[in-house]
This record gives C-alpha cells, structure tokens and sequence, in this order.
C-alpha cells in the first residue's frame, strides 16, 4: 500500500520553504508532513540536479574551475597591455613635446 501522493509544485514550494527557513522540523509540523518524506524529496531533488557526466569528461565543477583560471590569465594579460598601453601613449607624448621644442612652427596633433 501507498502513501500520500503529492504534486510536483508542493513537493519544490516545500524544499524551498526548507531552504529559507533551514530547519526541516519546523516545516514538516507546519504542513503535516514527515520529516523523513521531506529530506527523501531533497535527496531526490538534489539527484535530479545532478549533470550525469560520462567517464573520462570534466564535471561542470572543474570546468568552472578552467574557466577561473582561464578568466585569471587573461585578466593578468589585460593588465598587463594596459599598462604597455600607457607607456606606449606616455613615449609619444614625450616625442610631441620633444618635437614641439625642437619645431616650434610645426603643427602636431
């Protein structure tokens, strides 16, 4: 024989309902429902989450971790051409002034 049946909709509003309270106790009183049917519906709720990946491919935590570290690199590389950028932008200022003294008739932008 068995029990109670219910909707996918009370069975998630009841998850998340545990989520932002935290205590799985309180909830279950205040809907009547065991606490042990509530901790089996997050168990099966995170087993649905879950990406089942195939052997030998990276789980979406290490890929997320590649692209952390792949964001690091080329925000270091970023850094790194702004300031060549700057410098670069400073020795042509310096030439300008440099020119403009030597020239003083010439027009430099």
């Amino acid at each position: 024989m068995k029990g109670k049946s219910y909707t996918k909709e009370l069975k998630e509003e009841i998850i998340r309902e545990v989520q932002e309270v935290g205590n799985v106790s309180l909830v279950s009183r205040r809907h009547g429902i065991s606490k042990s049917t509530i901790f089996t519906w997050i168990k099966q709720s995170k087993n649905k989450d879950k990406i089942k990946v195939k052997p030998g491919r990276k789980t979406l935590i290490e890929g997320d971790k590649k692209l952390e570290n792949d964001l690091t690199e080329v925000t270091k590389e970023n850094d790194q051409l702004k300031k060549l950028l700057g410098e670069k932008d400073l020795e042509i200022a310096i030439l300008k002034d440099l020119i403009k003294k030597a020239n003083p008739q010439l027009k430099i932008k």
